[in-house]
């Protein structure tokens, strides 16, 4: 189990994300710089110890409607192998581990592999704030197989009910700026 260090990250995951943010082609906002708030999230434990796996989501309260994105993130102690330039999000200074590379989670073998896991029942979610606490709220919904050929990552958020849905996804939700709960899909595995 992933163990939650209570210390800084310089810079801090909200300011990457800040920059990064708006580069990505799924970016709907038209703010170079948007007001980020983390809204949401659970993590994931790799089974070998070695890679921090979060999925945040976080609202952008800089348009007139807030818009909600997820951002899986892998934190690694050293650059991954074979990764695109553009699934690097940054590097951290963390107080306790040193220097962590932070990669767009849909780029890192890792984060996917841990992702089909749960959504086949294989992996548990965690709490994103609390050491070896599963998080219940993170649930799979439907039917057919977990682990199809391709995993789609919702990126730009919607409330939605998990019933409208009939292939395997995975639901969990965040709070918009006003306080106001919100559940959604956030990823769902592609039909074969």
């Amino acid at each position: 189990m992933a163990s939650i260090h209570r210390t800084t990250m310089k810079p801090t995951k909200l300011e990457l994300l800040t920059g990064w943010l708006p580069k990505q082609s799924w970016y709907v906002g038209d703010a170079a710089t948007p007001e980020l708030v983390k809204a949401g999230g659970f993590r994931l434990d790799d089974p070998a110890g070695a890679v921090g796996i979060e999925f945040m989501v976080v609202v952008d309260s800089s348009p007139q409607e807030p818009v909600a994105y997820l951002v899986p993130m892998s934190y690694r102690d050293a650059a991954l192998d074979g990764a695109p330039g553009e699934a690097l999000i940054g590097t951290s200074e963390h107080g306790v581990l040193g220097t962590r590379w932070i990669y767009d989670g849909v780029h890192d073998p890792v984060v996917m592999a841990q992702l089909r896991a749960l959504l086949r029942g294989e992996a548990i979610p965690q709490q994103q704030s609390e050491s070896d606490t599963p998080d219940p709220t993170v649930t799979v919904h439907g039917t057919g197989p977990g682990d199809g050929l391709d995993v789609r990552i919702n990126r730009v958020l919607r409330p939605a009910e998990a019933a409208q849905r009939s292939s395997r996804h995975l639901v969990a939700g965040w709070t918009w700026p006003d306080g106001t709960a919100a559940r959604g899909v956030l990823a769902a595995v592609a039909p074969r």
